[in-house]
């Protein structure tokens, strides 16, 4: 189920938008300010941003603006009723991944969200190439040309997400959420698994100071 964070201060609208989503099965928090926004993703990881721009305390630009600099590339959509060419060039400056203006239509908005998570995880190709590499998504399987490459769970889940995220930087905070599972994880036993992973021979990067991202150069 994917998981959504509305940042929406109309409580008409966000009722709608919660029982709209809920209905096709996605997961939804709702917060009607920026600041809260922003502790929702420090606690909790999301598949998709839905940010109203004109909200309490800190705006949608600058809570987008945050966490990419943060590293955080979840993708995000903007829904607002600026409709100016400056304010669309600058919720696509600050990291945006698609706006849309109010009022819009409900199944466009779906469509929208749908797209983005498709192309977030790669779903439309359930085999992901890197170079000689290829990774079976639907049999949780990487390959080195016809060559079966047995990784244990943890290495196997990061590749995973590398894969389904490729070329675009992953956190480290992400990484070490999603492996953990509820349970702490230090960055050391991370850096372990990825330098497991590229004596493997996956070209995986660090981008200093705040993650790894593998790249189809």
């Amino acid at each position: 189920m994917s998981k959504i964070l509305l940042l929406e201060d109309d409580d008409v609208l966000s009722e709608t938008l919660i029982e709209l989503l809920e209905s096709e099965s996605f997961e939804v928090l709702h917060v009607s300010d920026g600041e809260r926004a922003l502790d929702a993703t420090f606690i909790k990881k999301f598949d998709l941003l839905l940010l109203d721009v004109n909200v309490p305390f800190l705006n949608g630009f600058e809570l987008l603006k945050s966490l990419r600099e943060s590293g955080d590339m979840t993708p995000a959509i903007f829904i607002t009723a600026l409709s100016d060419v400056a304010s669309l060039s600058q919720g696509f400056e600050v990291g945006a991944d698609d706006y849309i203006k109010k009022p819009f239509d409900f199944d466009e908005l779906l469509i929208r969200i749908r797209a983005l998570l498709k192309k977030q995880y790669h779903t439309y190709a359930n085999e992901i190439e890197v170079g000689s590499f290829h990774f079976v998504i639907e049999k949780d399987e990487l390959y080195s040309g016809v060559d079966f490459i047995a990784l244990p769970p943890y290495e196997l889940h990061i590749a995973r997400l590398l894969f389904q995220n490729l070329n675009k930087t992953l956190s480290k905070e992400r990484l070490l959420d999603e492996l953990g599972e509820g349970k702490e994880m230090s960055e050391g036993a991370l850096r372990v698994h990825i330098n497991r992973l590229r004596k493997v021979g996956l070209p995986i990067c660090t981008i200093k100071g705040i993650g790894y991202r593998l790249e189809d150069s």
